[in-house]
C-alpha cells in the first residue's frame, strides 16, 4: 500500500497529505499511526514555521475512518478501545504540535477527518467542503478523546446537532456557525492557504509556539501559577523580541531567527 501520510516541504512550511484518494482519504489504523509519527518528526524541526494538513487530490480532506477494517480491527469494545488509543494519540500530537497548523479542506471532512481538522489551529475550506460526524449510522457514539477537539471548536449545541441528526453540513453553514475559520472558492483555496502560511512564517516563531502553548494551558481551566504568569513575559529576553522592537522603530521588516 502507498504511503498513507506524505510529508512535503517548501521552505519553512511543511504539508502533511492524507493519502488514500481511492477511498476519499479514509483513515486506516496505519494512517492514524503514520499521522502521529509524521507530526512528531515535524515537531522536532527548529526551522519549521507552519504545518498544513490536507487530503490527496480535491475530492476529500478525509471522509472518516476506513470502516472496511472494522470487522477485523474494531469488532468489539476491547478492540475499539485499543484502536481509540491510537486515534487519540494522533489527535493529541496535532493539538500539541508546537508549530501553527492549518487544515486545507476540499470536499468531505467527516468523522475522523473533522476530528483532525478541529485539532488544527486554523481551518480554511473551499466551497466544496462538507462537514459532519454520521457515526450514528454505524451504531456507535463519539468516544471522549475524539469528541473533545470537535466540541472545543464547534460547541456543545452544534456537536449534538451533528451527532444526533447525522447530517452533513455545507461549507457556507460551517463558516457561519464557526466550524471553519473561513471559506473561499475552491479555485482560490491553495492560494489562500499559502498566504495564511506565509503570514505565519513572517512572524516570530518563538511567539507563535508560546501562543499555542499558552492557549492549550488555559484550556485546562486550572489556575495559573506565578511561574507560569512570569513565563508569559519571558520572550522579552529573546533576540527575536529585540529584533521586532528594533525593526518596528526603524520601520523595517523584522528578520526573526527563532532565538
Amino acid at each position: 500500500m502507498a504511503n498513507l501520510i506524505l510529508t512535503e516541504r517548501t521552505g519553512a512550511v511543511a504539508t502533511l497529505v492524507i493519502n488514500n484518494p481511492a477511498k476519499r482519504n479514509a483513515l486506516t489504523l496505519a494512517a492514524w499511526r503514520g499521522l502521529r509519527a509524521a507530526v512528531a518528526e515535524l515537531d522536532d524541526d527548529e526551522n519549521l514555521r507552519c504545518v498544513v494538513l490536507r487530503g490527496a487530490g480535491t475530492d476529500a480532506f478525509a471522509a472518516g475512518a476506513d470502516i472496511s477494517e472494522f470487522p477485523d480491527l474494531r469488532s468489539n469494545s476491547a478492540q475499539a478501545q485499543d484502536y481509540g488509543v491510537i486515534v487519540a494519540a494522533a489527535l493529541d500530537a496535532l493539538v500539541n504540535c508546537r508549530h501553527p497548523t492549518i487544515a486545507m479542506i476540499h470536499g468531505a471532512c467527516t468523522g475522523g477527518g473533522l476530528e483532525i481538522a478541529c485539532c488544527c489551529d486554523i481551518r480554511i475550506s473551499g466551497t466544496s467542503g462538507r462537514f459532519g460526524v454520521p457515526i450514528k449510522l454505524v451504531g456507535h457514539a463519539f468516544a471522549y478523546p475524539e469528541m473533545v477537539p470537535v466540541t472545543e471548536v464547534a460547541g456543545r449545541a452544534l456537536v449534538l446537532e451533528l451527532l444526533l441528526e447525522g447530517r452533513i453540513m455545507e461549507a457556507a453553514e460551517a463558516e457561519r456557525r464557526g466550524l471553519v475559520s473561513r471559506m473561499v472558492d475552491d479555485a482560490e483555496l491553495e492560494a489562500e492557504v499559502r498566504e495564511a502560511a506565509k503570514r505565519i512564517d513572517e512572524g516570530a516563531p518563538l511567539a507563535a509556539r508560546a501562543t499555542k502553548r499558552f492557549i492549550n494551558r488555559l484550556a485546562t481551566g486550572q489556575p495559573l501559577t506565578s511561574e507560569e504568569v512570569a513565563e508569559s513575559y519571558a520572550l522579552c529576553d529573546s533576540e527575536d523580541y529585540a529584533e521586532g522592537v528594533r525593526a518596528f522603530t526603524a520601520k523595517e521588516k523584522p528578520k526573526f531567527r527563532g532565538r
